[in-house]
Parts: structure tokens; C-alpha cells; sequence
């Protein structure tokens, strides 16, 4: 099976790696300038004690001259429009199409391009960053992945790759209902991303004053109100776990949103923050801690701009 995992970055470079120690056919779609990079560097995992490096087989999007057998896409929700652009020459008539980007708009997107039928959906729950040599940092042990047919229906494509996944290594499972499993986890992003964007603070920063350990269970409150109204109520035990992390004391945890807020980098506010709470008054759900999230993201997101502009 010959595999083309679109973005060499913290996700889609860490399990297509895993898939390439394996022995898979495994080629990554990336942009010039990290091209560069992974073939001065090679594609290293980093973290928890590790050292990991592979030479990874690349091609740019000029090079894309035939169809793949599976398509794991892995990218920035701001890169999407082009990664779709991109990546279009490997899709054929039996193409399999995996996305593993948080919200669900991308979904939209993919089926609007492509029809419904190449694109499943897909759920990654792993803890990494890159650094500034492009190097890929593991920062917890977690690294999962869940995939199944929008529709739920079992298919002898998803058994294929998840046999591929799980032959390299990989902690991969089957959804029958893969739409609840990407809105539910929609839900966790949005309320661990509004609790530490909005106080730029740690879970643990936010718990150490008073009243901050009321903020959390109310962002998600407001968050798991627009899954159930969307249609995908989030289990008792997943928002006990929530509440649970958000609550921790003297907890380290922070949203990868926080990081690159942190850091002054763009965010993937309209992707993850703006479709949710668009969303949620189209579903006459209010939510105006999510809302009060979205514009301070949206802030952040102008001054980053202006910022680039000022370099420019």
C-alpha cells in the first residue's frame, strides 16, 4: 500500500514515521522549505528519554504525478485550502482519504473536493510539538489514533488501514461512529483551549486562584451543550475525564493553542473556535465563554498579523 502522509509536522510526521520504521511505503507531501530541513536534518523524534531519526522519502507538491492508496492528512487548519490543492493529484478512484485536523469543517472541505466516498474520519489524540530545528518533540506518552467510515458502516477499507496501523506499532482503533468521536473531541480541544488562552495560564495556574477552578467545568458545560445539540451528546465518563484534567491541581497541561499563543504564532482559531461557536447559534446554544474565547483568540490572530506585516 503505498502511503502519502500530507505534512511532515508534530502529528502527521510522528505516526508517518512510525509507519515508515515499519517498512511501509510511507512519502511525505511537504512544502520546500521543510523539505530542506528533513533532508539536512532527517525527520528526528525527539522526547520522553528518545532519539529517533529516519530519512524520510519527500516530494513537493510539483512532483505529485500518480495516486496513492492512502492519504493520511495531517496539516495546519490554516494550510488546509492549500494542502487540499496540494495533495489532489494523489487521489484516485481508490484513494483513501484520512484526516486527522481537530473541528469538523475540515470534513466539509474534503467532501465538497472529493465527494464523501474517498474521506473518512479520523480522530488523533497524541501530546507533540515542533521545535525550532523542526525536530519532532514528544511531550507525553499519548499517541492514538481512531478512524472509521462517515457513515459508521463497517468496510473492508478501514479494516486494511487500521491492520496497517496497528501492524507498525500504532495504538489505532475502529469507530462505528466516527462523527461522534471527532465532536466529542471537538469538545475537549475547545474547552482545555478556552481555559488556557483565555487566562494564559496553565491548568494548574488557572486552579491555584480562587474561583478558577469553576472555569473550566462551566467552558465545557457550554461546549458539550452544542455537541448534544449537534446531535453527539459526549458520554458521562468522557465529561467526568474532562473535568477531571481541567480541574487538576498544580497540573502542568495547556492546550497546543496555548502554546502557540505563547509563542506568538497564528492559531487555528477560525478552524477549531469560530466554526464551534457559529455552530452553536445556528443551534440556538449559548455559549459565552466560548464566545468571549473566540474573540480574545481573534485578537491574538490580528496581532499576529500586523506583527508579520511590520517584519515584511
Amino acid at each position: 500500500m503505498r502511503i502519502l502522509v500530507v505534512g511532515a509536522g508534530a502529528t502527521g510526521g510522528y505516526f508517518g514515521t512510525r509507519l515508515a520504521q515499519a517498512g511501509r511505503d510511507v512519502t511525505f507531501l511537504v512544502r520546500p522549505r521543510r523539505a530542506v530541513t528533513l533532508r539536512e536534518r532527517g525527520l528526528r523524534i525527539i522526547g520522553l528519554g528518545e532519539e529517533e531519526v529516519i530519512t524520510p522519502q519527500l516530494v513537493t507538491a510539483d512532483e505529485l504525478s500518480s495516486p496513492y492508496d492512502l492519504v493520511l492528512l495531517s496539516v495546519k487548519a490554516t494550510t488546509l485550502e492549500q494542502a487540499i490543492e496540494d495533495a489532489a493529484p494523489a487521489i484516485g478512484p481508490k484513494t483513501a482519504i484520512v484526516p486527522f485536523l481537530n473541528g469538523m469543517a475540515h470534513l466539509d472541505q474534503l467532501n465538497a473536493r472529493f465527494g464523501a466516498r474517498p474521506v473518512l474520519g479520523g480522530v488523533a489524540k497524541i501530546l507533540t510539538t515542533v521545535n525550532d530545528d523542526g525536530d519532532i518533540v514528544r511531550l507525553a506518552p499519548l499517541a492514538t489514533l481512531t478512524i472509521g467510515e462517515q457513515d459508521g458502516r463497517p468496510s473492508p477499507r478501514v479494516d486494511a488501514v487500521h491492520a496497517l496501523l496497528d501492524d507498525a506499532g500504532i495504538d489505532a482503533s475502529v469507530s462505528t461512529d466516527i462523527v461522534a468521536a471527532m465532536w466529542h473531541k471537538w469538545v475537549f480541544i475547545t474547552t482545555v483551549g478556552a481555559l488556557t488562552c483565555l487566562m494564559r495560564g496553565t491548568v494548574g495556574d488557572v486552579g491555584a486562584v480562587p474561583g478558577g477552578s469553576g472555569l473550566g467545568p462551566a467552558i465545557l458545560a457550554e461546549a458539550a451543550a452544542v455537541s448534544a445539540a449537534a446531535g453527539f451528546p459526549v458520554p458521562e465518563a468522557e465529561l467526568a475525564t474532562t473535568t477531571s484534567i481541567v480541574t487538576r491541581s498544580g497540573s502542568p497541561f495547556a492546550s497546543s493553542m496555548y502554546r502557540d499563543v505563547m509563542s506568538g504564532r497564528p492559531t487555528e482559531v477560525e478552524h477549531v473556535f469560530g466554526d464551534f461557536v457559529t455552530r452553536a447559534s445556528a443551534l440556538s446554544v449559548a455559549t459565552p465563554l466560548l464566545d468571549l474565547a473566540t474573540l480574545n483568540l481573534r485578537v491574538h490572530e490580528h496581532r499576529t498579523e500586523q506583527a508579520a506585516l511590520e517584519r515584511a
